[in-house]
């Protein structure tokens, strides 16, 4: 249970992490409608959806999946941006670049604490407080590169398809925006796609591949210190 209290705790805060993102991006580039709803914080209350932060993240790692989970969308006026068609996507890859981000600091701090591991006991290592920040650090690194991944695949209403309108041609345009009218029941019947058919290996590949990187650094961290 330990493990699952940790996976979607991390969740928990990465969620929240994109979302003020988001809200940060729409704030620089001229739209004050996060900041003043109060959305720019860390605080996970403004920005927690039961469904989406706690159940659907609880019931994927009791299963073996891989973790996933969203939380409320932070408001953005589009039409408050300064340059609404160039900013936009700018504010949708804030969401993803957030991610990226936390698995960075997650491999870099993976890698100083298993340096500093490598020096205990083994006993001490394995039980102590630096085992358990190695298994927070490792899933900071799963569930941020997974949470950028998914996010970009150009699929409404995920941050990819925000991204990927800005470059469609205007014939193309219409047909595609039109998707976002049935919400996340296409997001959940994508998951079921990845979950129950061969399709699902090729995403899965590509977590695992988006994740080597980071596992990387943190292997030539530790090795550095140990």
């Amino acid at each position: 249970m330990e493990m699952v209290a940790i996976r979607v705790l991390v969740l928990v805060f990465s969620v929240v992490v994109h979302e003020v993102a988001h809200g940060w991006a729409a704030l620089k580039l001229g739209d004050t409608t996060a900041r003043d709803q109060g959305r720019l914080t860390l605080n996970p209350l403004p920005h927690v959806d039961p469904l989406g932060s706690v159940i659907v993240p609880l019931l994927l790692s009791l299963t073996g999946s891989f973790m996933m989970g969203w939380a409320k969308p932070v408001p953005v006026h589009v039409g408050r941006l300064r340059h609404p068609w160039n900013d936009h996507p700018k504010v949708a890859a804030a969401g993803p670049a957030s991610n990226l981000l936390l698995a960075l600091v997650s491999a870099v701090l993976l890698g100083l604490t298993a340096g500093v591991a490598a020096r205990l006991p083994a006993d001490h290592a394995a039980a102590g407080p630096a085992g358990f920040l190695l298994l927070v650090w490792q899933t900071g690194i799963v569930v941020n590169v997974v949470l950028a991944v998914f996010n970009l695949i150009p699929l409404p209403p995920l941050d990819g398809s925000w991204i990927l309108t800005r470059f469609l041609p205007d014939h193309l345009r219409e047909g595609y925006e039109n998707l976002r009218n049935y919400g996340m029941l296409v997001v959940v019947g994508f998951l079921l796609l990845m979950h129950y058919t061969p399709a699902g290996n090729y995403l899965q590949t590509a977590m695992a591949a988006a994740v080597s990187p980071f596992l990387s650094l943190a292997l030539v961290l530790a090795r550095a210190i140990g």
